[in-house]
């Protein structure tokens, strides 16, 4: 049986046509299965033989199972989330979201935070650690996904200020009884129908969470005009968008009533609208 160093490569090279983070991959995976930190491997701190479960989590990659998934948890702002197939993995990308609503929101602390669709909490959750005097809602239609965002919600110590409520913008009168917020956010589905996924994307990650119609516009054409009666005076509203959709979203913010702004994401790309 190789060692660990060699067991490694093997993994990487099996994986190389699977994933573009191929290495990085199975030292996640491996850490994983021995039940120690990445950090770990790479500083050669565990020796001996290649843990037994490692096999079956290197299959599960090889089948463009996403590793977040396979390992439960994924990084997001600084925070450590659990996530499931419940629920979209939280990316980098969306950290833009909370960067614009830190700028916003400068000198002007929110005291009541919406989060539409919120999925894993990951943008609630985020913000409420920005602003500790907050208190804040993540709406969100399904049970399971709910039950996530309920878990991380009070594994950050939030369980007192993050209340994790059912909620479907595609149905009337969602909006009653949730009141003004000073701050709302959302990622909500933004893929166009036919477009071209990875597999790990399309066929892992949950669809009501992805897709929305052929021009990806659908839930922005809902929830864009419910903006000014869920915003309190002053507040502020991001949206995320996909690298396309910037005047689109923008044109929807300005036609209910709203001032526009496109946040960029590190790569240079349309990631954000910010409404007030």
């Amino acid at each position: 049986m190789p060692d660990i160093r060699a067991a490694l490569r093997e993994a990487a090279e099996r994986l190389s046509a699977t994933s573009d983070t191929a290495r990085l991959d199975a030292e996640l995976l491996m850490a994983h299965a021995l039940g120690v930190t990445r950090t770990d491997v790479l500083l050669g701190r565990v020796e001996g033989e290649v843990p037994a479960p490692f096999e079956a989590l290197l299959q599960r990659r090889l089948n463009h199972e996403p590793v977040a998934y396979i390992l439960g948890t994924q990084p997001f702002y600084g925070l450590d989330l659990v996530v499931s197939p419940a629920v979209l993995i939280p990316r980098g990308d969306s950290e833009t979201v909370i960067e614009a609503a830190r700028i916003a929101r400068d000198g002007r602390p929110p005291a009541r935070i919406l989060d539409l669709g919120t999925g894993s909490g990951a943008l609630l959750i985020a913000a409420l650690s920005l602003w500790p005097e907050a208190e804040g809602i993540g709406l969100e239609r399904s049970d399971s996904a709910r039950e996530v965002a309920t878990r991380n919600a009070n594994a950050n110590g939030l369980a007192a200020r993050a209340r994790i409520i059912a909620g479907d913008w595609t149905r009337p009168g969602w909006t009653e009884a949730l009141g003004r917020f000073d701050l709302i956010l959302a990622n909500p589905p933004y893929v166009e129908t036919d477009a071209d996924l990875a597999p790990s994307v399309r066929a892992h990650e949950p669809a009501e969470a992805l897709f929305a119609g052929p021009d990806g516009l659908d839930d922005y054409r809902l929830l864009i005009p419910a903006m000014p009666g869920l915003l309190a005076p002053g507040g502020t509203a991001l949206v995320e968008i996909g690298a396309a959709q910037g005047d689109a979203v923008s044109a929807l913010a300005r036609d209910a009533g709203l001032a526009a702004k496109v946040h960029f994401d590190l790569a240079g790309r349309p990631r954000c609208v910010e409404m007030a």
